[in-house]
């Protein structure tokens, strides 16, 4: 647990921030107290370690499957009048994560070839909230060694297809697909306002676009395409014979997807981010919210707070009417 310190760009942290002092970065490159460097500070995850100088602060987010990067902290405040919102799928505008823990188990069991396979209470944490990748890999190096990303990975994609096939003709597993509480309210509401949404999601295309047509279906709201402003995924899965694209290495907790939703997808250049607000309910989205420099909006009933992010959120609320609050001019 880290004592009291102050992360320039990022904040004032104390002792129950939920941050972990670190006596280096994990690859080595920096030491607390050598070559400028005042303190490495990790999240309570341990997915994004802030490496803090005199005047600036850089983070470290680390990859699973060895390709991890540094970028710049910028400062953030919200700015009014909001210009746009930036909304994450799973867990904030649909709960569907117990569906996709489940997608792991079903393509760890077959992997295995153990159809009584079941997931743990203590892999939860680290079978959400990242990228697919990184949850086969966990499963992989803590059940089955011998196997390889990419087996899975196979086994994944088919039980995947699988489902949603069956949930698009209405036929799959019961309340895969949940709307929060609120979203319709809070998304109308968005619009009178003027504000613009754009819609976030790691999940590649051939799921997320299941699980928001569901949920619009459910709220009688039309065809997401017409209603929202942007709407950017981890695109297309690499499958042997078809081309895909880039989709698992750039997800949360890097930046890129919401950068690309708001610069490109909504045309709001990067001088006018802190009038544009991100919401999350999971650790490595409100790092991917905050290395892209916009201010976030924590949700409950996700990993923020077992995670060690909710320090780094601008506000954390409970339910959409809080956040609505926040956003009214």
């Amino acid at each position: 647990m880290v004592k009291s310190i102050t992360i320039p760009d990022l904040g004032v942290f104390n002792e129950n921030s939920g941050l972990i002092s670190l006596e280096k970065c994990s690859d080595g490159f920096f030491t607390a107290g050598k070559n400028g460097v005042i303190s490495v500070t990790a999240t309570g995850d341990r997915k994004v370690e802030f490496i803090v100088f005199n005047d600036h602060t850089i983070a470290y987010v680390k990859s699973a499957m060895n390709y991890s990067a540094y970028y710049p902290v910028y400062p953030v405040y919200i700015e009014k009048p909001i210009k746009a919102v930036l909304m994450d799928l799973d867990g904030t505008s649909v709960k569907s994560e117990e569906f996709w823990i489940w997608i792991i188990q079903l393509s760890i069991s077959s992997l295995l070839d153990n159809p009584k396979f079941e997931l743990e209470d203590a892999d939860l944490p680290y079978v959400s909230g990242h990228s697919v990748s990184e949850h086969l890999e966990y499963c992989i190096k803590k059940y089955c060694p011998e196997k390889t990303v990419e087996e899975a990975r196979t086994y994944y994609y088919k039980h995947t297809d699988i489902e949603m096939k069956k949930i698009t003709e209405g036929k799959g597993k019961e309340n895969a697909f949940v709307p929060t509480p609120g979203l319709k309210e809070f998304l109308y509401e968005l619009k009178a306002l003027n504000i613009k949404i754009g819609l976030v999601t790691s999940g590649l295309y051939y799921k997320a676009w299941p699980e928001i047509l569901s949920a619009f279906r459910t709220l009688n709201m039309g065809d997401p395409k017409d209603f929202y402003d942007a709407i950017i995924t981890a695109g297309y899965p690499l499958i042997k014979g078809q081309p895909g694209t880039i989709s698992e290495l750039a997800v949360k907790p890097h930046p890129w997807l919401y950068a690309e939703t708001c610069r490109v997808g909504l045309g709001i250049p990067f001088e006018e981010r802190n009038s544009v607000i991100g919401i999350e309910d999971s650790g490595a989205g409100v790092c991917s919210i905050r290395l892209a420099g916009y201010p976030t909006i924590g949700i409950s009933g996700g990993n923020i707070e077992a995670s060690g992010t909710k320090a780094l959120c601008s506000a954390y609320c409970n339910s959409f009417n809080e956040i609505i609050k926040i956003l009214h001019p």
